[in-house]
């Protein structure tokens, strides 16, 4: 099927076309007005001008995605124009570019069943939150090879993704290097772009120097094009809840909060999840030992007021394996059990966390 169908001979508009295609990744047909039926009928989205809006409408059939495009801005006639050939939006070029962006990429972005978003964060400094949530994208790509993972770094204060999972010197796109300007982005050339991690993983991580410039719009739309791709989005938000994490978590179908079995950690806990109770937001604990007092999941449970998705006791040579290369998890891993335990309700119409005592 072709993508777009671009009807048009000013070169004002063909020269904008190809850009706006080329963003979204998409195959741009240009011809003239009126094209055969079968283009006509078979294009995600058609993208005429004034006169080729007029000689459509008089030869072929009314469809939908069709979209009215002229230099400038729009005055009477393109309006008139749009009304007889039943376009959808009217846009003047080049500066609604960004507008035609996002039209072409919500109505010509292949669908598929989608994917599930989960937000991991830290309940207190040093939870251990990014180890987690790198644990949970290796879990969900070895449950099912045939789904795509993104393991999105979005923590403006961590050591990085890439340096977690070993690719720091691996070539492919950070944040830095894409351009979503409130628009939409290919899901299948962001996953092509990235770094590969273990088994088909694709990470999205900052670069050292622009950590803390990471845009909400822009991770919306990254996690907004994946997510309904079908891929499996693990996001690790940090602790700082701002404009990023924020709008992340509401994303998410489960916000996962790590926690130390300790004390401190569980206090400090509780005012994660009281931010995250006000949101509304489907929350669960993921309470890591060892617990050097006795406290137990139960007690953290109590005190956070959010349910025990799993419990794990410390991970054997974790340290020294960071520091060597990257994380890699054994099949034993009390990491890969816990996430695996985190995964095992998700996809449901409501996440089931279940107590653990």
């Amino acid at each position: 099927m072709t993508n777009v169908l671009g009807l048009t001979d000013d070169p004002t508009l063909i020269a904008a076309l190809r850009r706006v295609a080329a963003a979204a990744d998409r195959e741009l047909c240009e011809a003239a007005a009126p094209p055969a039926r079968r283009a006509w009928a078979d294009a995600a989205v058609v993208v005429v001008d004034h006169a080729a809006a007029l000689a459509c409408a008089a030869e072929l059939p009314r469809r939908s995605g069709v979209v009215l495009v002229c230099p400038g801005t729009a005055d009477l006639r393109e309006w008139q124009a749009a009304a007889v050939v039943g376009a959808e939006h009217v846009l003047g070029l080049p500066d609604g570019e960004v507008e035609l962006l996002a039209v072409i990429g919500a109505t010509a972005e292949p669908e598929e069943s989608g994917g599930t978003v989960l937000a991991v964060v830290g309940g207190c400094g040093g939870a251990g939150a990014s180890t987690f949530a790198a644990a949970l994208a290796w879990s969900a790509g070895r449950q099912d090879a045939g789904r795509d993972v993104l393991l999105v770094d979005a923590d403006p204060y961590g050591c990085g993704l890439d340096v977690l999972t070993g690719l720091e010197e691996r070539p492919g796109v950070r944040w830095s290097g894409l351009t979503v300007e409130g628009g939409r982005i290919s899901a299948r050339a962001l996953r092509d772009a990235v770094p590969t991690w273990t088994q088909g993983i694709g990470v999205l991580s900052a670069d050292r120097e622009t950590r803390a410039q990471l845009d909400a719009g822009a991770a919306m739309a990254v996690v907004d094009a994946v997510q309904r791709s079908g891929t499996t989005v693990i996001a690790d938000v940090g602790r700082a809840f701002g404009p990023v994490a924020d709008a992340l978590v509401s994303l998410a179908e489960l916000t996962v909060v790590v926690v130390p079995a300790r004390v401190g950690a569980a206090l400090s806990s509780a005012r994660i999840a009281d931010r995250l109770v006000e949101r509304g937001v489907a929350a669960g604990l993921v309470v890591r030992g060892p617990a050097p007092g006795g406290l137990t999941p139960a007690d953290v449970a109590e005190v956070t007021g959010l349910p025990v998705l799993a419990s794990m006791r410390p991970e054997p040579g974790l340290a020294e394996a960071l520091e060597r290369g990257g994380l890699r998890l054994r099949t034993r891993s009390p990491l890969l059990g816990a996430a695996t335990d985190v995964l095992a309700p998700v996809g449901a119409a409501r996440p089931r966390p279940r107590w653990i005592a």
